[in-house]
C-alpha cells in the first residue's frame, strides 16, 4: 500500500487527539446553543415516542381484532396510525429545523476560529506549509465537521427509540427482552473493532484532498508560466497522478466504512432467527399474537438503532478526522511570540539590533551576531548579493519572523514587549511584488486605513508624482484593479502600494524595490513617489535602483549576514571595495554617464 500513500506526510503542526478529547472540545462548540439543543432533545423524545407508538398500537389492535372487527374500530386504528405518523413527521421537522440552525452556527463559529488562527500565524508558517492545504482545512474540513453534529443528533434519536421500546418490551416479556438486549454487546464489539482503521483511512483521505487542492491552486496561480513553457500536459499529468491517488485512498476508505453494515446485517440476521425461535416458544406459554408481532417488529425497530449506535464510532471517525485537522491548525504553536503587550504610542523610528542571531529554520543561520543602529528618520539602503540577509533585516523589523538570540529595539524598547497590532500600525511595507486585492484603486489605497475619507485617499494618491499617474487609469481612483492587480502594470501597482503607505503614514517605511523593468516615465514617477513616502520617516530600502541608493543617507553593504561596508555612495565608491564591485555589476548601467557613453558609442 506504500505507493498509495506516497506524498501524504503529515504537516509539522499536526497532532493526534484522543476521541474523548475531541468529543469534549466539540461539545464546547455546542454549549452556547444549549436552549436550542434542549428543544431538539424534546423533539427527539416526542419523535421517538410517536415512532414506537405505531407498532405498539398495531400490536394492541391485533389482539383486539377478533373481539371487535367493526368498520369503526378499523377506522379508529387507521386514524391512530395516521396520527402517529403525522405527529412523527411534525416532531421530526421541528427537530431538523433547529438542528440545522445549531449545526450551521457551530460550523460558523469553528470556521471563524480556524480562520482567525490562520491569519494570526507568522510568515514562517506560510513559508513551510502550502496555502492550498491550509485552505482545505479552513473550508472542506470545517464543512465536513458538520457530519459530527448530524451523527450526534441521529445517535440521540436512536438511543431514545431503543430506550422506549426496551421499556415497553420488558413489560410484555422479560426473558425475550433480555434475549434481545443480550445481542447488543456483540454488535457493539463488531462495530468498535472498525474504529482504529476507520480513523486511519479517513485521515489519509483528508490529506490527499488537501494535496489535490494545493496542486490545483498552485497550477492556476502559475498558469501563465506553465503556458509560457508549454507545460500544460505536465500539470495535467501531475493532477491525474494525484487524482488517481485520491481515488485509490477514497475507495479504500469507502470499502472500510461500508463493510461494517454487511457484517452488522449478518449479525442482525442471526439475531432475528434467535428471537423468532424464542418468541415462537413463548407463544406456547401465553405470549399473544399481538405481542409476538411487536417483538418481531422490535427486531427492526430495535436492531437498526443498535446497528447505528454500534457503528457510530466508526462513522464518527470521518467527522473526527476533519475536526482533528481543524483543531491542529488552530492549536499550531506560533513562532513569533510576544512576551509583553505594551501600548505603542507614536514612534520616532529609531531601530537597533544588538548581537542578534536569526535562522529561518534549523541551523542555517542567516544573521549571525548582527549589530546595527539606525537613527530616527534616516534612510538606509541595504545592498548585497542574493542571500546576503537584506530581506531578513526588513522582515525582522516588521516582526514577521522570530529571532533566536540577541535583541531588537524600537525606540529603545524590546520589540517582543510591544503590542504587535498597534506596532504594525507604525510600519509601512511595500514588498518586491506589490499585492493588490480585488476592488478599486481607491479601496486598495484605503486598505491600511479603512476609515479614511475619500479626500484623504485622493490626497495620498496625488502626492505620488503629483497625481500624474492617475491620468493613465481608465476610471481614475475607481479603476478596478482585477485579481491580484492584473488590470494594472507592475509600475502602477507599485504606485498604488506607495500611496497606500503614504495614507497610513507610518513611522518606519520598508521597501523591497521590484526588479521588474518599467519604462523611464514610470521609473521617474516611482522615484518621486519614493521621495514623498520616505520624507521625514525612518526608511529601510532593499535597493535595486541607482537613484534610491545614491539618495540614501547611509548605504549598508551586506554579505552572508554581516555588514562589511557602510557609508554614502561617494564614500563607498572611493574605497573601491565590495560596493564598487556591486555598483559596476548592478547599478552602473542605470547611471546617466553610462547611458551617455553607450549612446555616443552607438552614434559613432
Amino acid at each position: 500500500m506504500g505507493f498509495i500513500l506516497d506524498g501524504l506526510d503529515t504537516e509539522s503542526y499536526d497532532r493526534t487527539y484522543s476521541d474523548r478529547r475531541l468529543v469534549r472540545r466539540i461539545v464546547g462548540y455546542f454549549r452556547p446553543y444549549t436552549r436550542h439543543m434542549i428543544l431538539v432533545a424534546v423533539m427527539l423524545v416526542l419523535n421517538s415516542a410517536a415512532g414506537s407508538g405505531g407498532p405498539i398500537l398495531v400490536s394492541s389492535a391485533i389482539d383486539l381484532i377478533g373481539e371487535n372487527d367493526s368498520t369503526r374500530f378499523i377506522l379508529l386504528l387507521a386514524g391512530g396510525v395516521l396520527l402517529m405518523g403525522a405527529a412523527r413527521w411534525g416532531f421530526n421537522y421541528i427537530r431538523q429545523w433547529f438542528s440545522a440552525q445549531v449545526v450551521g452556527n457551530v460550523v460558523l463559529d469553528l470556521r471563524k476560529d480556524v480562520f482567525e488562527a490562520t491569519i494570526a500565524h507568522d510568515l514562517s508558517f506560510y513559508d513551510e506549509h502550502p496555502s492550498g492545504k491550509i485552505v482545505s482545512r479552513v473550508t472542506s474540513d470545517t464543512q465536513d465537521f458538520s457530519n459530527v453534529a448530524t451523527l450526534v443528533m441521529d445517535l440521540l434519536s436512536q438511543v431514545i427509540l431503543v430506550l422506549i421500546l426496551a421499556g415497553w418490551l420488558f413489560a410484555i416479556d422479560v426473558r425475550l427482552t433480555l434475549l434481545l438486549l443480550g445481542m447488543t454487546p456483540f454488535a457493539v464489539a463488531i462495530a468498535l473493532s472498525f474504529r482504529r482503521i476507520a480513523r486511519r483511512v479517513t485521515r489519509r483521505a483528508r490529506r490527499v484532498t488537501a494535496k489535490i487542492n494545493a496542486q490545483i491552486q498552485e497550477s492556476i496561480s502559475g498558469i501563465m508560466i506553465a503556458k509560457g513553457f508549454r507545460q500544460e500536459r505536465a500539470i495535467y499529468d501531475t493532477f491525474a497522478a494525484n487524482n488517481r491517488q485520491g481515488y485509490q485512498i477514497n475507495v479504500r476508505r469507502g470499502l472500510t466504512l461500508n463493510t461494517i453494515f454487511p457484517i452488522m446485517g449478518l449479525a442482525s440476521g442471526v439475531g432475528v432467527a434467535a428471537l423468532a425461535y424464542g418468541a415462537g416458544l413463548a407463544t406456547r406459554t401465553g405470549l399473544s399474537r399481538g405481542d409476538w408481532y411487536l417483538y418481531m417488529q422490535a427486531v427492526g425497530f430495535f436492531w437498526w438503532p443498535i446497528m447505528n449506535i454500534s457503528s457510530f464510532w466508526s462513522q464518527f471517525q470521518d467527522g473526527l478526522s476533519a475536526a482533528e485537522r481543524v483543531f491542529a491548525l488552530i492549536d499550531a504553536e506560533p513562532r513569533v511570540i510576544q512576551e509583553g503587550n505594551e501600548p505603542v504610542e507614536e514612534l520616532t523610528g529609531r531601530i537597533e539590533f544588538r548581537h542578534l542571531t536569526f535562522a529561518y529554520e534549523g541551523d542555517e543561520i542567516v544573521l549571525p551576531d548582527f549589530t546595527l543602529a539606525i537613527p530616527a528618520r534616516q534612510t538606509v539602503a541595504l545592498v548585497g548579493h542574493t542571500g546576503a540577509g537584506k530581506s531578513s533585516v526588513a522582515r525582522l523589523i516588521s516582526r514577521f519572523y522570530e529571532f533566536q538570540d540577541g535583541e531588537l529595539l524600537i525606540d529603545g524598547r524590546d520589540i517582543r514587549q510591544l503590542d504587535l497590532q498597534t506596532y504594525r500600525q507604525e510600519i509601512g511595507v511595500v514588498p518586491q511584488e506589490p499585492f493588490l486585492f480585488s476592488g478599486s484603486v481607491a479601496e486598495n489605497i484605503r486598505y491600511g486605513q479603512p476609515d479614511a475619507e475619500d479626500g484623504a485617499v485622493c490626497e495620498a494618491a496625488e502626492r505620488i508624482s503629483e497625481g500624474e499617474w492617475l491620468a493613465a487609469l481608465p476610471d481614475g481612483l475607481e479603476t478596478d484593479v482585477g485579481e491580484r492587480g492584473a488590470n494594472l502594470s507592475m509600475g502602477q501597482r507599485q504606485l498604488v502600494a506607495l500611496a497606500r503607505v503614504l495614507l497610513k503614514d507610518p513611522a518606519i517605511f520598508i521597501l523591497d524595490e521590484a526588479t521588474a523593468s518599467v519604462d523611464p516615465f514610470t521609473e521617474m514617477q516611482i522615484q518621486e513617489g519614493l521621495e514623498a513616502v520616505m520624507s521625514d520617516r525612518t526608511a529601510i530600502v532593499i535597493a535595486h535602483r541607482l537613484s534610491t541608493v545614491k539618495n540614501a543617507d547611509r548605504i549598508l553593504v551586506m554579505d552572508h549576514g554581516e555588514i562589511i561596508e557602510e557609508g554614502t555612495h561617494e564614500e563607498l565608491m572611493a574605497q573601491g571595495g565590495h560596493y564598487a564591485e556591486l555598483y559596476n555589476t548592478y547599478f552602473r548601467h542605470q547611471s546617466l554617464e553610462y547611458i551617455e557613453t553607450v549612446g555616443a558609442y552607438a552614434a559613432s
